[in-house]
């Protein structure tokens, strides 16, 4: 896999290297928005590490015209911003996850797990579980060849566990991705609602695991 970090502070574009090269990803670098752009029109990458604040721009400028150029290479931008406006404007602008700083390594390794594993599982249009098969292109879902009805959120729902599939996902982390409102997210019941009514159209709970005390996942 090949990522390219786009930041201009030194020391941590050193750490992240060395980080990313002992988990066995290929890494090159940039320091401002210029060189990074140069680095995406001479190769492709898997995903793109891009700091909000550079030197020569705004990394959100660079993102929106990526996505207007129709690049589609998942982007994890990472900010010392800890507003609500500033994540909702990052997302509408095309990312495809958001890290504040200071942030752990672990969370950073997992977060770029995820995201290749997603980007890998939707150059897939059908996905095959069991009895259970999943076509993202037309966001419909068949047991046994028999169509299953999902309302919208059941459906994202579902598209999130399977494409994070093998990586338990926390209340948090599903209520984020469903509600796309950061004021009021909430590890509560409406996630063990929604997880609830799904399991009953899936017929029970094989597919969807429970992970006490933590979330939800999908084994594959």
């Amino acid at each position: 896999m090949h990522l390219l970090i786009i930041d201009d502070n030194e020391e941590l574009l050193y750490a992240l290297q060395q980080l990313l090269r002992d988990a066995q990803y290929h890494v090159d670098v940039a320091t401002t928005l210029a060189d990074g752009k140069e680095c995406i029109d001479e190769k492709k990458y898997d995903l793109i590490l891009l700091d909000w604040m550079l030197p020569d721009g705004s990394g959100v400028d660079l993102l929106i015209r990526l996505r207007k150029n129709n690049i589609s290479t998942p982007i994890l931008l990472f900010s010392s911003k800890k507003e609500v406006e500033d994540k909702v404007e990052a997302l509408d602008g095309g990312a495809d996850d958001y890290l504040e700083k200071p942030f752990s390594n672990i969370e950073l390794l997992a977060r770029i797990r995820a995201l290749l594993r997603r980007e890998c599982a939707q150059k897939q249009t059908i996905i095959q579980l069991g009895d259970l098969t999943i076509d993202f292109s037309s966001r419909s879902v068949h047991i046994n060849n028999t169509p299953i009805k999902l309302s919208a959120k059941e459906f994202e729902l579902l598209e999130l566990l399977v494409l994070n599939a093998n990586t338990v996902l926390t209340r948090y982390q599903i209520s984020e991705h469903l509600s796309r409102d950061f004021d009021h997210l909430s590890a509560s019941n409406i996630v063990d609602a929604h997880i609830k009514n799904l399991r009953k159209k899936l017929d029970g709970d094989n597919l969807i695991q429970t992970i006490r005390g933590v979330g939800y996942m999908i084994a594959r």
